[in-house]
């Protein structure tokens, strides 16, 4: 066959080229998959840790599988044990004393009188599993976590409905409707993005202190209710996306313009409501801020507030505090594994229509 024919030199080229694009494709891959493996690494660790008691944590050992040492008991001591080699032979001795130089004295467990001077940094301690699950209802019952996570959950949600209510509200006026100024009044309401949150701190505070709302959910609650620029602002610009004749469509059917939103706007942009709800979800989870602020009794304190003082009181219990975050931890990663696919599609289409 000639190897001239333009024909074959088209698809060796093809050909090369599918070879590149799919060598970049696995590259990228790698990359990517070693980088969630290097982002997963702390959490995990976290988790064993959780699963350890106070001695395995004082070992201070960086296997991620929770272990311990095995001990035997020479002259009414617990002793480690170790694998050790001697003139080319392993077998195994208990360490009962350190040397200078990081050295050690090393006895034979069934003959205790026969000692070896060795290097212990070259002998290896024997381990086995040891997984303590007792932890998490430990940390759990030793400060009313219970009571924590429910005023978390009436924050998180309650403020949620509120939030998705007044900014699809606000959004969609300010996404299908024309009117004078209507431009300016958006851009101030973005300028507000840039207020930061100390400055209308104490004005909100002694406001909500007024009306006797403080050392209670109602000031993480009810505003909320009022929208907030960064959402009204992704909302908005997916609105937009969606075509105005189809607005037309429902007033020739006799639709309302709250009907419009109703049935045609927010079934619509339901990847749009799906990411503002997880944003304001992780927000508000994970605020220790206001809380700190508003909520001076206990018993309204959210999992935040009540995890820092956890922290604070248990520091020295470092496998009972990692308990605790793990399972502050957790809704957050199941939500978002959950709605995965919607969130992205979200976040893609609302970045979209911003270029």
């Amino acid at each position: 066959m000639d190897a001239s024919n333009p024909s074959n030199s088209a698809f060796d080229g093809q050909m090369g080229i599918r070879g590149q694009n799919l060598l970049v494709k696995s590259i990228t891959t790698l990359i990517l998959a070693g980088g969630a493996v290097f982002i997963l690494i702390p959490l995990a660790y976290m988790i064993s840790i959780s699963l350890r008691d106070r001695a395995q944590i004082r070992q201070a050992t960086l296997d991620l599988i929770p272990s311990r040492e095995i001990t035997v008991t020479i002259d009414g001591k617990e002793e480690p044990l170790y694998t050790v080699t001697i003139d080319g032979v392993e077998q195994q001795m208990a360490l009962v004393k350190n040397r200078p130089g990081g050295k050690g004295i090393f006895v034979e467990v069934n003959n205790p009188e026969i000692t070896h001077e060795l290097v212990i940094a070259e002998q290896t301690p024997i381990r086995e599993v040891s997984i303590h699950p007792e932890n998490y209802p430990e940390s759990l019952t030793a400060v009313p976590f219970d009571r924590y996570l429910l005023n978390t959950i009436l924050v998180t949600f309650f403020g949620m409905v509120g939030m998705l209510f007044s900014c699809s509200l606000v959004a969609y006026g300010f996404s299908r409707f024309r009117a004078r100024w209507l431009n300016i009044l958006f851009l101030l309401l973005l300028s507000t993005i840039m207020l930061p949150r100390q400055v209308t701190l104490i004005p909100v505070y002694i406001l909500f202190q007024k009306i006797g709302w403080v050392d209670t959910l109602l000031p993480l609650i009810v505003p909320q209710f009022f929208a907030n620029a960064y959402d009204v602002f992704l909302l908005r610009q997916f609105f937009m996306t969606i075509p105005l004749e189809l607005d037309d469509a429902a007033k020739l059917d006799g639709a309302s313009t709250f009907q419009t939103l109703l049935y045609i706007i927010l079934p619509m942009a339901r990847p749009a409501l799906v990411s503002v709800a997880i944003f304001h979800f992780l927000y508000a989870w994970n605020d220790f801020y206001e809380p700190l602020i508003f909520l001076h009794s206990r018993e309204n304190w959210t999992m935040a507030v009540g995890l820092q003082t956890f922290n604070a009181v248990y520091s020295v219990n470092t496998h009972l505090v990692m308990a605790a975050s793990a399972v502050m931890i957790i809704p957050p990663i199941i939500l978002f594994f959950l709605s995965q696919k919607v969130f992205t599609q979200g976040v893609v289409v609302t970045r979209m229509s911003e270029k």
